[in-house]
Parts: structure tokens; C-alpha cells; sequence
């Protein structure tokens, strides 16, 4: 009579793996930064976003919610804590609470409609290129993509403050988002002549 099988150990090669929990630091930072974004909204369009201290708090509530998406992502990748809930919540909070400034900003007048439509549209079209090459390959974060994410944090910050009359504060906040733009514009480019080659590789026939 044959002896019965026996289950792998985990973590051996065909053995059942164990998925972090869902409950962990990182997802808590990304519900977190989620959760702030209605208070955002809500302290910067509050009495039209005349007041002084509901601009700041409107200005600290997006910095807070911009350190914790640069950190919840280094945790969960050094602490194994990955998980798929992660990937989905965390790029919406991230396009939710940017495209909320942009958004809230253009509605007070204080930022041009076309900055936060060509901002938008390049965001969103850069997701559906992902999907749209999924089942190809993984296009990952070009260095031209954070240096974009920086540029946005920061000049959006900057605008978010109450003193844009001062001249220390406005021109830095201009020509920083100036400079978001472009990179936003050259980096969009990229990814569609990037997910075009990755399309056109896959179909390419193996030699």
C-alpha cells in the first residue's frame, strides 16, 4: 500500500504560500490618506477658500496625506507586507487626493482648467495604458514618473498656501508647476511609446 501524501512545507517549491494580511501598517496609511481627501476638499473649498487657517489646515492635511504615500509603499516592500488590496487602494488614493487638489485649486480660480485637464488626462490615460498591456508585461514607475510626483507634491503645496500674494511664495509655486507640467506631458509620451513597444514585442513572432 502506497504511503499518503504528505503537504509541502510552506514556502517550498509547489507548497501553499501565505499572503500577508490585509491588516497591516501600510494599508492603514493608504485608508488613511483616502480618508483625508474629503477633509481636504472640505477645509480648502470651505467660505471659498478665503480663510487663512482653513488653508493651512487644508495645506497640512495634503502633506500629511503625501508622507504617508512615501512611506507606505517602502514598508510594505521591506517588510514583505505587499498585498493586493495595496495595489489597487494605494495608486486611487494617490490619483484621488492630487486630482482633488488640482481640481478644488481650478474650481477657487486660482489654477488654469487646462493645467488640471492635461494633468488628469495623462494620469488616467497612463492607467488604461497599463491595463491596456497587462496581459504583455508590467510597465513599472519611470524615474521621469516620481520626478513628476515630486514636482506635483511640491507645487501644489506651495498654491495650497494662503499668502499667494507674496512673491516668495507665488513664483516658486508658478514655475515648479510649470515644470510638473512638462514633465507630466514628456512622461505620458513615454509610456505610450513605451506600452506601444511592449505591444508590438508580444506579438512578435518567438524565433
Amino acid at each position: 500500500m502506497s504511503n499518503p501524501p504528505t503537504n509541502p512545507a510552506p514556502g517550498a517549491a509547489g507548497g501553499p504560500l501565505h499572503a500577508p494580511s490585509a491588516w497591516n501598517l501600510p494599508n492603514a496609511l493608504t485608508v488613511l490618506r483616502l480618508v483625508l481627501v474629503p477633509l481636504f476638499v472640505w477645509l480648502l473649498l470651505r467660505d471659498g477658500g478665503e480663510g487663512t487657517g482653513d488653508r493651512l489646515l487644508a495645506t497640512a492635511a495634503f502633506v500629511v496625506a503625501i508622507v504617508t504615500d512615501r512611506f507606505d509603499g517602502d514598508i510594505a516592500r521591506r517588510w514583505n507586507l505587499v498585498t493586493n488590496f495595496g495595489k489597487i487602494a494605494d495608486p486611487i488614493a494617490d490619483k484621488a487626493l492630487t486630482g482633488a487638489a488640482f481640481i478644488g485649486l481650478s474650481y477657487l480660480g486660482e489654477l488654469p482648467w487646462w493645467v488640471t485637464v492635461v494633468v488628469l488626462v495623462r494620469e488616467w490615460g497612463v492607467t488604461l495604458l497599463r491595463f491596456w498591456v497587462i496581459r504583455h508585461g508590467v510597465m513599472p514607475a519611470s524615474r521621469g514618473g516620481k520626478l513628476k510626483t515630486v514636482l506635483q507634491a511640491i507645487a501644489l503645496g506651495l498654491y495650497l498656501l494662503p499668502w499667494q500674494d507674496v512673491a516668495l511664495i507665488h513664483w516658486p509655486a508658478v514655475i515648479i508647476m510649470a515644470a510638473a507640467v512638462l514633465v507630466t506631458l514628456v512622461t505620458g509620451l513615454d509610456y505610450l511609446l513605451r506600452a506601444l513597444r511592449l505591444r508590438a514585442a508580444a506579438k512578435r513572432p518567438l524565433p
